[in-house]
């Protein structure tokens, strides 16, 4: 499914998707190619990675190459000595995205890997909307990603417009509501965006049960109990999983996954049989997507997703890469398994939510970045920067500690939120302080993050940091009273 994706039609990209064992079989091989090519012609990886390894099985070779990342990989070297041959093609695109200090990170990409990822992500987004009733309706994009220098709202339009009619206004509502208004109930609506901006469309439109319209998210995990909020109005709603520092698209949602995790988040035991606790490090479900294992080879190290983006087109090579991102991977056939020992029929699962064809691709759960950031409308909140706000707080000396989470409210709509363990009982300090606290927190994150400002000025309530307090060694703090 990898190199000539850009060639796909829909049948050949189902065929190919019943035929996922195979591509599984050769996932190691192609990973093991792209990884010597990377050691053949790309300056940084050659020095970084040291001598080829000894000749072994291609899964065995793959795991003497050392795990990259952000820090050890990014960081050490320049832009060009990244890219194959250390050169910047004319034709590239750049993008970026804002890293903890708010330097904006570049990431380049080659046109041919971008034609590869934009076409392969229009295929799946047909496979989904045309086994649906009314599947012959034209197909109009609306696009509420946010647009400019990021990777996701630019290749989401370039992607889907092959698919009809599109329009990108970015995350505005009244934008978003005129398209509707303005072309009428005749057609397919693809509309794309955070989840919580859905959440945030449907509280300003109201009804729209006399539209079809199909909800398309990334950027963050989404609860089961939002997606029910949004399909109350939405035909379906499907998420898509990437990153700007590894690979746009490299995973997504399918009718079999959304039903896979509505079924884990009933039976703590078939959670843990799936995933090996019934939740994660953060105390949520994981997101569970299908990925193509001929572009990515995807490995479990420390209890984090380290993958291989095995396309012979990609520019700037990522060999073992890791974006510390909680989770594992799970075979198609031993997910079948698994559901069957608890009398579950996957294949029924996935024909109650959908009559597209199930694709028998491995599957890749994800919890949540491991270094504890958590993610709102499409921004990222690092540890570093909450530590940073509490610690020039006034009351900086109340804080014992703090966690960062998220909360969400009775729809599902999430909301940052940080734990703060104080060294006196709460009721010692005056009911302000965890507003102080949460400004001071508030400001900062607006000050260093690129992301966190864009998040914030498109909806307020992204920047709604509410700050909990919690008394030493009680709430979250309690299996770490030290």
């Amino acid at each position: 499914m990898a190199g000539s994706a850009a060639t796909y039609s829909l049948p050949a990209f189902r065929a190919a998707g019943r035929a996922g064992r195979l591509a599984e079989q050769i996932s190691a091989a192609a990973a093991a190619a792209a990884g010597r090519g990377a050691l053949a012609t790309v300056p940084a990886y050659a020095d970084f990675a040291g001598p080829p390894p000894r000749r072994a099985p291609a899964a065995e070779w793959l795991s003497q190459l050392p795990v990259s990342d952000k820090k050890s990989y990014i960081d050490a070297y320049p832009l060009t000595a990244r890219c194959r041959h250390g050169v910047l093609p004319v034709t590239a695109e750049l993008d970026e995205s804002s890293g903890s200090t708010g330097r904006p990170y570049t990431w380049i990409r080659s046109v041919a890997e971008l034609e590869q990822v934009r076409h392969k992500l229009a295929i799946m987004v047909r496979h989904l909307i045309e086994s649906e009733p009314e599947a012959g309706r034209p197909v109009v994009t609306i696009n509420a990603f946010s647009m400019g220098a990021w990777a996701t709202g630019t290749n989401v339009s370039r992607a889907l417009g092959r698919l009809g009619l599109i329009k990108s206004p970015g995350p505005e509502p009244d934008k978003v509501l005129s398209v509707l208004d303005l072309l009428g109930p005749g057609y397919t609506y693809l509309i794309t965006g955070y989840p919580p901006f859905l959440r945030t469309l449907l509280e300003l439109a109201g009804d729209l049960s006399g539209y079809q319209v199909f909800g398309f998210v990334g950027g963050e995990g989404m609860s089961e109990t939002l997606r029910t909020r949004l399909e109350h109005s939405f035909r379906a709603v499907y998420s898509a999983y990437g990153a700007s520092d590894l690979d746009i698209g490299m995973a997504a949602e399918f009718p079999l996954t959304v039903w896979l995790r509505q079924q884990a988040a009933a039976s703590p035991d078939l959670a843990r049989a799936l995933f090996g606790a019934p939740f994660g490090p953060q105390g949520r479900l994981p997101m569970i997507f299908q990925y193509d294992p001929a572009g990515y080879y995807a490995e479990t190290v420390d209890g984090e997703l380290v993958v291989t983006v095995s396309r012979p087109a990609t520019l700037s090579p990522r060999i073992r890469y890791n974006v510390h991102d909680a989770g594992g991977t799970l075979p198609f056939a031993r997910m079948l398994e698994i559901c069957r020992d608890f009398g579950l029929d996957p294949f029924q699962g996935s024909r109650d939510r959908s009559a597209a064809p199930v694709l028998r691709l491995p599957l890749l759960y994800v919890h949540g970045r491991s270094d504890s950031t958590v993610s709102v409308h499409g921004a990222n909140i690092y540890p570093e920067d909450v530590e940073w706000g509490l610690g020039e707080a006034a009351d900086a000396d109340a804080v014992a500690g703090f966690a960062l989470d998220l909360s969400e409210d009775d729809a599902g709509l999430p909301r940052p939120l940080v734990h703060v363990e104080t060294w006196h009982d709460p009721a010692a300090y005056d009911s302000a302080l965890a507003g102080r606290l949460g400004e001071a927190v508030r400001a900062r994150l607006l000050a260093n993050s690129a992301d966190f400002r864009a998040a914030a000025g498109e909806d307020a309530r992204a920047g709604d940091l509410q700050v909990r307090l919690h008394a030493r060694g009680t709430g979250p703090f309690t299996a770490r009273p030290r």
